[in-house]
């Protein structure tokens, strides 16, 4: 069976993709290199922002379930709270993450991501579909990231790996707890539709470690550019005290998600969207940058085994409904999104 590893060493990237900026040496004048014109448009008026409010979820709630679908199908992302996930264990994973940040530029290289690797420190894989770079640099991890990041700490790396790997574990359990009640809320329930789930099988998982660093000018700056998300769904912790994520809202624009203290933020990916027939919203998003404090925020992505083929399940969706996609293995859709990124979606449409 394929690995999600194995899936991107088939779309290779330049190290002109890979290397982030130093970000150290930046002094008062943005390199043009990471202008982007406009960058700062299209944020919500306070109106607006008032009459637009993220779904808080509480995963105590004996109707969580159907709060869920409803979230989903409105909004595509919610905040997650009472989720179980400890608290020291997320500051832990935090103050390694930024750890590893703070650390010299040509120290972070050593844990560089190869150009056919699907892991390790480097810049956002959405990098060669802009013109511009962004403010941010990234490690990924799949399962342990003991190679990496020993090469980094040679003789002081046990507590990273140690910390990354129980959050990982902890991550999966959730996502797997939130995606079977969102099929429960779909009537999807047959052990053909998901036998992968929860299973000791080869899922495709990612935890993603985001560092944005202070910005001399963030009003000409991008963190992250706008896209949605690949797999199922996406866990977020995002630092508590910065606003950065933001999300595209209809009759809005850019909406801020502020961290709520103790939550967790999830979004729906484009794999809920084909599974779903459209009816989650794989909603876009952003992140904006700071002018005097570095963010940091800590992703897990979930979905099925690679080679599993994921297809509109009309079941508990609108009576008569047709299917909007073709079937596709996760592998191939992967494989779509690094080539068209926003328009993978569009290629596997039923016309």
């Amino acid at each position: 069976m394929s690995t999600l590893s194995e899936a991107y060493k088939e779309q290779p990237l330049h190290l002109k993709h890979i290397i982030p900026l130093d970000f150290a040496s930046v002094g008062s004048l943005m390199p043009d290199s990471h202008v982007w014109p406009g960058s700062g448009d299209f944020s919500p008026s306070e109106e607006e922002y008032n009459r637009s409010s993220v779904p808080v979820i509480d995963l105590r709630d004996p109707n969580a379930s159907e709060h869920i679908r409803r979230a989903c199908e409105a909004w595509g992302v919610f905040q997650l709270i009472n989720h179980g996930i400890s608290p020291m264990l997320i500051e832990e994973v935090e103050h390694e993450a930024e750890r590893f940040f703070s650390l010299p530029a040509q120290q972070k290289l050593k844990a560089l991501r190869s150009p056919g690797g699907a892991t390790g420190y480097g810049v956002a894989r959405i990098t060669p579909f802009f013109s511009k770079h962004m403010w941010h640099e990234g490690f990924t991890i799949m399962g342990s990231p003991l190679d990496h990041a020993r090469e980094v700490w040679p003789h002081d790396h046990q507590r990273f790996c140690n910390a990354m790997e129980r959050y990982q574990k902890e991550m999966k359990s959730l996502a797997e707890r939130i995606i079977r009640l969102i099929f429960r809320s779909l009537s999807i329930n047959s052990e053909e539709e998901i036998s992968w789930l929860g299973s000791s099988c080869n899922v495709s998982t990612a935890l993603q470690l985001n560092s944005y660093p202070s910005c001399p000018d963030p009003n000409q700056a991008m963190g992250l550019a706008p896209h949605t998300d690949t797999f199922l769904l996406t866990i977020l912790h995002q630092s508590q005290t910065i606003n950065g994520l933001q999300i595209s809202r209809d009759g809005v624009g850019w909406l801020p998600i502020s961290p709520l203290p103790g939550a967790l933020f999830v979004n729906m990916g484009d794999l809920f969207h084909l599974i779903s027939n459209a009816r989650f919203s794989n909603v876009l998003h952003r992140v904006v940058v700071n002018g005097t404090r570095q963010r940091f925020s800590v992703a897990y992505f979930y979905g099925p085994p690679t080679e599993f083929v994921v297809s509109p399940l009309c079941k508990g969706l609108n009576s008569g409904q047709v299917p909007l996609y073709r079937s596709v293995a996760v592998k191939d859709y992967v494989s779509l999104k690094a080539k068209h990124m926003e328009n993978a979606l569009s290629i596997i449409r039923i016309d």
